[in-house]
């Protein structure tokens, strides 16, 4: 199954067809839903397309999707360098509407950042499900001495260049999960910019969930700038064909 992660930290200049206000981020969700992506992932902004994690801009981005597309499920954000510090972003989620007032369905944690643990805590309070993001081998040794495996609604492997140890996706990304061991939660594997491809394809062949997005890559497989996020899903969900483990062609910044 295809996630799609529709605009993440990318600045609006980044793509002329990144989604930022909630209206433009419904569509975009409509879109990749009926192309075929099983749930969305967003970065919601506030009116001058700053990303945010204040209640009524969270809600706002959540309640447009739930317009349009009133069945798919809606994961956000709360990675660091939103907020002010850990802190002021547990302050921000806990005036979060619950998930069935308003609120997501379910959230990012980026286990590897200060306060994660505490923040989960908050989410399933309000009865938003915990997608836990695991960046580095480490980050899942950490993960997996709590007991927050058997709470969480996924585990997103994230390989990402310059955070995640290695100069191949596809070996970062055996690493982190040989860390993990079996999980007792879904997985979901993926990589960003120069890695997004390559690893979506070597999960994919590996039977795991995926996912892609202008969020994690503004090209198709061979390079060329993609549409819009429409199009990068139905990339995702052809057929390979046999294409390389890594692309020559880098994904811009």
């Amino acid at each position: 199954m295809i996630a799609a992660c529709l605009n993440g930290d990318r600045p609006p200049r980044a793509h002329p067809r990144l989604p930022v206000t909630p209206e433009a981020v419904a569509r975009a969700a409509r879109d990749v839903v009926d192309a075929g992506a099983f749930m969305v992932h967003v970065h919601p902004r506030d009116e001058h397309g700053r990303e945010s994690l204040d209640a009524a801009d969270v809600a706002a981005t959540v309640g447009a999707i739930r317009d349009l597309v009133p069945d798919v499920r809606v994961s956000v954000t709360t990675r660091d360098g939103i907020a002010a510090d850990d802190r002021d972003k547990l302050a921000r989620v806990v005036a979060w509407p619950e998930s069935d007032e308003g609120g997501p369905d379910c959230a990012t944690v980026n286990w590897h950042e200060p306060g994660a643990v505490r923040l989960a805590g908050v989410l399933r309070a309000k009865g938003i499900g915990v997608e836990a993001g695991i960046w580095t081998p480490h980050a899942a040794t950490a993960f997996v001495s709590t007991n927050w495996p058997w709470q969480v609604e996924r585990v997103l492997v994230e390989v990402i260049p310059g955070h995640t140890r290695g100069s191949d996706g596809r070996w970062a990304a055996e690493r982190v999960l040989a860390a993990l061991g079996m999980s007792a939660a879904p997985l979901l594997v993926h990589g960003e910019r120069a890695w997004a491809w390559p690893v979506l394809r070597w999960a994919q062949r590996s039977g795991h969930d995926v996912r892609i997005g202008l969020e994690d890559t503004l090209v198709l497989p061979d390079g060329r700038e993609a549409r819009d996020n429409t199009e990068l899903v139905v990339a995702a969900l052809a057929s390979d064909g046999g294409a390389p483990t890594q692309w020559p062609v880098p994904d811009p910044l």
